[in-house]
């Protein structure tokens, strides 16, 4: 009830991570190198921008890149995305 939840107020509240394969958490994102589909440098992601339609990743060229477009993670823990084209030139 609201002063069972007004009780809580300024705790810290944990739970056990989630076990989720081929699950992207932003965490691990902040920081990973971005790839495309055949292998080349896109960048690394600086932040993820939460947005109503999808999140965002903020690469350090300065791209932006809607999760929309991620497929995953490669063997080295790389970002792999496969945007359509011109989606990664900054003007």
């Amino acid at each position: 009830d609201r002063d069972g939840a007004d009780a809580l107020r300024g705790g810290e509240l944990l739970g056990e991570p989630l076990d989720v394969d081929d699950a992207l958490w932003v965490h691990e994102l902040i920081g990973a190198p971005v790839v495309d589909t055949a292998g080349a440098a896109c960048g690394t992601v600086t932040s993820v921008l939460a947005n109503p339609a999808d999140d965002i990743l903020e690469l350090d060229t300065g791209a932006l890149v809607p999760v929309t477009f991620v497929v995953g993670w490669d063997d080295e823990r790389r970002v792999v995305v496969d945007p359509p084209e011109g989606l990664l030139d900054v003007v």
